[in-house]
């Protein structure tokens, strides 16, 4: 059952952040993620919202906390160190 990596970000420091994207983009496919949404047009219709949404599908729950474990994953994150500001989640789909 495929799982998904959401997470929604507003960005202080787009230098900074595009490390980050380049870094975990190597894990995103080693752990075979296809990224469905990476920024684009949004509308936040309840709660509060951040300006850029990350969706990655990934085959499975387990998959999914595997990257988000993974070293360079959590390096790129440490990239990042008061360059954004994150809310971050994996969903189980149907």
């Amino acid at each position: 059952m495929a799982a998904y990596f959401i997470m929604r970000v507003d960005v202080h420091d787009a230098e900074a952040y595009e490390k980050h994207i380049k870094q975990a983009a190597e894990a995103v496919e080693e752990f075979g993620g296809e990224v469905l949404a990476r920024g684009g047009r949004c509308e936040q219709l309840a709660g509060e919202g951040r300006s850029r949404n990350v969706i990655i599908r990934f085959a499975d729950f387990a998959t999914a906390k595997a990257f988000t474990a993974d070293p360079r994953y959590q390096e790129s994150l440490r990239l990042t160190a008061g360059a954004c500001t994150r809310d971050g989640t994996i969903v189980e789909g149907l």
